[in-house]
């Protein structure tokens, strides 16, 4: 089948559904960084994510995109620097600057796809990159032809949607998975895998979180997905806050059926684990599927709420119930439909009006949403 390819928000790129983050690059020596490029080059992964600074590990990314540059759009990440011999988040505009220009001389190109400003998870923090000149930089950068694109990485949904509604973002990382999204806003980032945030039973989507996914989705953000397997956490028993292991597969499919998301950064430490994210895109969709295994977890449920699994499907109407579903949700968020929503609706080629009302969606959702109600809303909502 081969890879997908997704619209990145309303920039005009096409993302790979899989993409790659440089976790591993660095090692055998910086060798796996020509190893996981040329891989990736091989199967149509287009979209690698450059948070590290560390400039060996730049250097090896510039030597493995020789003579390739083109074929990938490249995330990198400003006020990432090396500073003393380390990792450093910087705000201060003349490291920035200065860690830009060693990052392009590093990487042996004059332009990033996505300048990303780094890591910001508090208000205060994302105060003083409106303020102090960091996204000033940014739009001098992006005028300049240097970024071709401005966005900015984040855990925390009350930042992310601040940056977002902005208007001055235009991509968006975030951390996207079934655990981290029952998460309640915080501006510590550790507070996302702290066991104690799981030991108490924990009910549907943070309903900032899900305002966020469909923000973007409604104001052309692309949403570029990090921490999809938890840091490795979510793929092992011992270790996942749900109590049950999921596949790669299954955290893969959740975060691309968020809305608004274009490419997961996958970061692998193995040419073998590059492999097997790849491999999503020819799974069956029974491999895909995450319903069984969430409906199953011992102290998180989702009663009610659709996690658009299409568990529902078939519908003898052949109305795309997920998709009917999300455009109600987005419409649902606003005080009037958006021209936008409205459009993506009517291309349907089934509407929520044609609903029969059969109940037979119901009898197969794992989640006991109310799918007939939803379908009289939407059809009440967009006329049709």
């Amino acid at each position: 089948m081969g890879m997908h390819y997704r619209q990145l928000g309303n920039t005009g790129l096409m993302a790979s559904e899989i993409g790659m983050g440089c976790e591993g690059f660095g090692e055998d020596n910086y060798a796996m960084a020509k190893t996981l490029i040329d891989m990736a080059k091989e199967h149509g992964v287009n979209y690698i994510d450059l948070y590290a600074s560390d400039p060996k590990l730049r250097a090896a990314v510039g030597e493995a995109l020789c003579g390739c540059r083109e074929k990938f759009i490249i995330q990198s990440h400003i006020c990432s620097v090396w500073k003393d011999g380390q990792y450093k988040r910087s705000r201060d505009l003349l490291e920035v600057k200065a860690g830009f220009e060693d990052m392009l001389r590093l990487l042996q190109t004059d332009y990033i796809d996505v300048g990303m400003i780094h890591y910001c998870d508090a208000v205060s923090d994302w105060e003083e990159i409106l303020n102090g000149g960091i996204l000033q930089y940014a739009l001098e950068l992006k005028e300049q032809g240097r970024i071709r694109h401005i966005g900015l990485s984040s855990h925390n949904p009350e930042v992310a949607l601040a940056a977002v509604r902005s208007g001055q973002i235009e991509v968006l990382m975030f951390s996207v998975n079934p655990c981290y999204d029952l998460q309640p806003a915080d501006e510590d980032v550790e507070q996302l895998w702290n066991a104690e945030k799981y030991k108490n039973p924990l009910v549907n989507m943070d309903p900032l979180r899900q305002e966020l996914y469909e923000t973007c989705q409604r104001m052309g953000v692309g949403i570029t997905v990090m921490k999809a397997f938890g840091g490795g956490d979510l793929l092992k028993e011992e270790l996942s806050p749900a109590g049950k292991a999921l596949t790669v597969y299954q955290c893969l499919h959740y975060a691309l059926t968020r809305p608004a998301v274009a490419s997961v950064m996958a970061g692998v430490h193995s040419a073998e684990q590059l492999s097997q994210c790849i491999s999503y895109e020819d799974a069956s969709e029974e491999e895909k599927d995450y319903a069984p295994a969430f409906a199953e977890f011992p102290k998180i449920s989702w009663e009610g709420h659709c996690m658009y699994c299409s568990h529902c499907a078939p519908c003898p109407k052949k109305i795309d119930v997920a998709s009917v579903t999300k455009f109600l949700n987005l419409a649902v968020s606003q005080d009037c439909v958006l021209e936008t929503v409205r459009e993506h609706y009517e291309v349907l080629e089934h509407h929520a009006g044609e609903c029969i009302q059969c109940g037979t969606c119901e009898s197969r959702c794992p989640f006991g949403v109310s799918i007939m109600e939803n379908m009289r809303r939407a059809a009440e909502i967009f006329g049709k």
